[in-house]
């Protein structure tokens, strides 16, 4: 068997962990999805796993157990997230992987196949991965903006004019869930006009649940507190949280860039909230509200 330095063994072993334990987080998801082909590309990745900790198992003259959490890890983050998420989440650590295995080839010069595989699985998955909320992820962000954009300006402005949090939660309510339904029922409409393979039914489902679960997040902290300015810093604070997870998730299942759209969304949000805030007070003002 051939001899290497510490460092050399320490990253072959550690691939040979690596390579088990995606086998059997492939497996795992390959046993869960209905559609034949999908699961025959996964059982396939699976295999090629195996093989590749075999060769690092041929390397290392050691047996290596798989990591138990990773496995537990992406088994939930499948179930709740979704296939697509998961995969491109496990595929990004792949990425890892393969810089490690570049640097390997100097002292394993017939890695060549196994880098040649991970390449591959890449582009495997893109042609794979396809899940309903993501065939319909255009109206959850339209039904998600429109809610945060127009309801913590509105909180915004509703407080400084009401300044009774109970108050601006029946009115932010009544707002949110009435504009929710016209949400709804415009991209029904919209989607119904264009020649789309997308149901129009399902497209306005998704955009007034977005829009009404974002609203009942950003309306949640005038419910428990009468601060109206701490509840206005918390609905702010819950606004960027949800910005952040959802361009998080949809960067990462649709390989798009998340600083840009992170970014271009907590401005719009926040600069409508400022501006709004500064309306209350005028209307306030102006015509003289004391509740």
């Amino acid at each position: 068997m051939q001899e290497f330095d510490q460092q050399t063994l320490s990253k072959i072993i550690n691939s040979q962990k690596n390579e088990i334990t995606e086998y059997h987080v492939y497996k795992k998801i390959a046993k869960r999805t209905k559609d034949k082909k999908n699961r025959e590309v996964l059982l396939k990745i699976a295999e090629e796993e195996k093989s590749h900790c075999d060769y690092f198992k041929s390397k290392s003259g050691r047996d290596v157990k798989p990591s138990r959490w990773t496995i537990f890890k992406f088994n939930w983050i499948i179930r709740f997230l979704g296939i697509t998420f998961g995969l491109r989440l496990m595929e990004r650590g792949e990425g890892n992987a393969q810089q490690t295995y570049a640097e390997l080839s100097e002292k394993l010069p017939d890695i060549n196949p196994i880098i040649s595989d991970e390449n591959n699985h890449e582009d495997e998955l893109l042609q794979l991965l396809r899940e309903e909320k993501l065939d319909y992820v255009d109206s959850i962000v339209l039904g998600l903006n429109d809610a945060l954009v127009e309801l913590t300006g509105a909180l915004a402005g509703l407080s400084l004019a009401l300044q009774n949090t109970r108050l601006i939660a029946v009115v932010g309510l009544v707002t949110g869930i009435a504009a929710a339904l016209s949400m709804g029922s415009s991209e029904y409409l919209s989607k119904k006009s264009e020649e789309e393979d997308n149901n129009p039914l399902k497209s306005s489902i998704y955009t007034g649940l977005a829009y009404l679960i974002t609203v009942i997040i950003l309306i949640l902290p005038f419910l428990f507190f009468t601060s109206y300015i701490m509840a206005v810093g918390l609905t702010l604070v819950a606004a960027i949280l949800i910005i952040f997870l959802f361009n998080y998730y949809i960067a990462v299942a649709k390989d798009l860039s998340f600083k840009s759209r992170f970014a271009e969304m907590a401005i719009i949000s926040l600069s409508v909230s400022a501006v709004s805030f500064g309306i209350g007070y005028l209307i306030r003002e102006v015509f003289g509200v004391d509740v």
